[in-house]
């Protein structure tokens, strides 16, 4: 799992975040609440997810709960590739 954090996080910081405050990003810090991604943004996730880690999402797996942060990102990447 430290793999799919590693690149989530480089993502992240590399296409949401300005540079030089990607150490202020704790790993369960809210994108929605920091106001680092807006709704299109989340689809740039998802783009990624899809095709750095080789799954589809759907639309049902299209929540906060999923999506929200380093930490609920590889969570869910890891469930995935697990099932």
């Amino acid at each position: 799992m430290k793999e799919i954090e590693q690149s989530v996080r480089a993502f992240i910081t590399e296409n949401f975040m300005v540079s030089g405050s990607e150490s202020e990003l704790k790993s369960t810090d809210s994108f929605l609440e920091k106001g680092l991604i807006d709704s299109m943004g989340v689809l740039e996730i998802v783009d990624f997810i899809e095709a750095q880690f080789s799954f589809s999402i759907s639309d049902e797996d299209l929540l906060p709960e999923n999506l929200d942060s380093i930490q609920l990102i590889t969570a869910f990447v890891a469930r995935n590739r697990a099932g």
